[in-house]
């Protein structure tokens, strides 16, 4: 039997009283809709199987309401450890000299950029740059070398005074 057989059928007969019963369990129309259009997606993939149970639409409401308890699951967790660990700390401003550097790096050619930023801010080799970017090593060397030479020389005009004669 073709996946499609039927479904777009069962779907425009059933989508409106689906939509309403989740909603009417959930309390959140948006929410419904979210959980019924998951329902349905996966009742597509099985739709050989689903359709051949005696209630197909008992099949989707079920799997939507378990979606449902799913995501209140989760919103219930997410509110307990907001609870017992209160806020993330408010993260300040960045500093000049951050600001500097991200200017900098922005003015960089992207492979140089590339090159740098794994290097010295993800803290990979020059083997693994490498292997990550399919770059040959020496490429790798020769950009992280050209990208250090010319954010030396945008830093020394972009730093702050007394940063940059320290």
């Amino acid at each position: 039997m073709d996946r499609d057989e039927g479904f777009e059928e069962f779907y425009r007969t059933s989508r409106h009283r689906v939509v309403t019963v989740l909603y009417a369990l959930g309390g959140d129309l948006t929410e419904a809709q979210d959980a019924a259009q998951e329902a349905y997606v996966r009742a597509w993939q099985r739709w050989s199987q689903v359709s051949e149970y005696g209630d197909p639409e008992a099949w989707v409401r079920t799997v939507g309401y378990r979606l449902l308890v799913d995501r209140w699951r989760k919103i219930r967790n997410g509110i307990a450890a907001y609870r017992r660990h209160g806020p993330d700390p408010a993260a300040g401003p960045p500093s000049e000299n951050t600001v500097a550097l991200v200017a900098a790096l922005r003015r960089l050619p992207a492979e140089q950029r590339q090159a740098i930023v794994l290097h010295h801010l993800a803290d990979l080799s020059v083997a693994e740059i490498a292997a990550q970017t399919d770059t040959p090593t020496g490429t790798v060397k020769a950009r992280l070398a050209r990208g250090r030479k010319a954010l030396a020389t945008l830093l020394d005009t972009t730093l702050p005074e007394e940063v940059s004669h320290a």
